[in-house]
């Protein structure tokens, strides 16, 4: 079915799901949405399963007319949303009709925001996955960002009855300027045994050159150890690993490569990935060493919040 026409594409919006797994010895990142609670809550607010295809919009958003009947729901960043002019609430469910126009506005707090639709955003499924690979252009449409006149189908799906579901206001993530990121020293922090001190005492500006591939830093450079080589043999990569290019300042990777080839101070956990997702130019950022023990406890209380939440929203009204 027909759901929603780009009249405006945004800055960069894109079809993503839970991601692309099983290429990487091909070279396909796995993809995705890079803030998944967000992207997930979004798709359980219309009452779909959590991985089905959403769009992210970054920074600023689209705006789209729809074909169609539909639930929808807006997640994640402080984005303001309007239908046909009205000041719609994030974090819930909303009934849209045939010819409304949906207009998203520019970021206030965060990077990334999710736009979910009743039975999901229907795209041609490649590698197992509608999610966009903007290098390797496949997945989403045609492999690219939405373009003006577009036009989305959506999958089948019955519409909510009975009360919209809603995602408490305290249950909502915060999307401070200043961000803390809690990380595990490694896999080749030995190499910076003189520069630690200084990744883990000092604050780095998130620069313009940021995209879904890296979050590109600026601040105190890293220097290797004396006879430490600057670039390692390449090795797989997994998002949230901090390399440290030749001139000394971090990178934190995220989606769209699969190895890489300088050395990698630190580890970001995986329960602060989508913190990573929605810093943006200019917001600044601190390092945290912790401990396995501690991310695996991060982890299984981020997945306890998750489940929780999934679980009183499928519950309500």
């Amino acid at each position: 079915m027909m759901c929603l026409r780009v009249l405006s594409p945004g800055l960069m919006t894109t079809v993503q799901d839970e991601g692309r797994f099983g290429y990487l010895d091909y070279g396909v990142p796995r993809e995705g949405a890079l803030d998944l609670f967000s992207a997930s809550l979004a798709n359980t607010l219309v009452g779909n399963a959590s991985g089905e295809a959403v769009l992210e919009l970054t920074i600023t958003g689209p705006r789209m007319e729809m074909l169609s009947d539909a639930d929808i729901a807006f997640t994640g960043a402080d984005m303001e949303m309007t239908v046909n002019g009205e000041r719609a609430e994030p974090w819930r469910s909303l009934r849209v009709t045939r010819g409304d126009i949906i207009r998203i506005s520019r970021a206030m707090h965060g990077c990334r925001s999710y736009l979910a639709v009743t039975g999901g955003f229907d795209v041609p499924v490649v590698m197992g996955s509608r999610s966009t690979y903007l290098k390797g252009r496949i997945g989403g449409i045609e492999g690219r960002a939405l373009v003006k006149g577009d036009e989305l189908k959506r999958g089948e799906g019955p519409l909510l009855a009975g009360m919209r579901h809603v995602v408490p206001r305290e249950a909502r993530p915060a999307f401070p300027s200043r961000v803390t990121l809690r990380t595990i020293p490694g896999p080749q922090d030995d190499a910076f045994s003189s520069s630690l001190d200084i990744f883990f005492s000092s604050s780095y500006e998130v620069t313009p050159a940021s995209d879904r591939m890296g979050c590109r830093l600026r601040g105190p450079a890293l220097r290797h150890d004396h006879g430490v080589a600057e670039s390692i043999i390449s090795e797989p990569i997994v998002p949230g690993s901090v390399q440290v290019p030749a001139d000394g300042q971090p990178i934190i990777l995220l989606m769209g490569q699969t190895a890489g080839g300088y050395a990698k101070v630190a580890t970001i956990i995986s329960a602060d990935i989508p913190k990573v997702a929605q810093i943006r130019p200019g917001d600044t950022v601190r390092f945290k060493s912790v401990g396995l023990e501690e991310a695996h406890v991060a982890f299984r209380d981020y997945m306890t919040r998750w489940n929780d939440l999934v679980t009183r929203i499928s519950r309500s009204p």
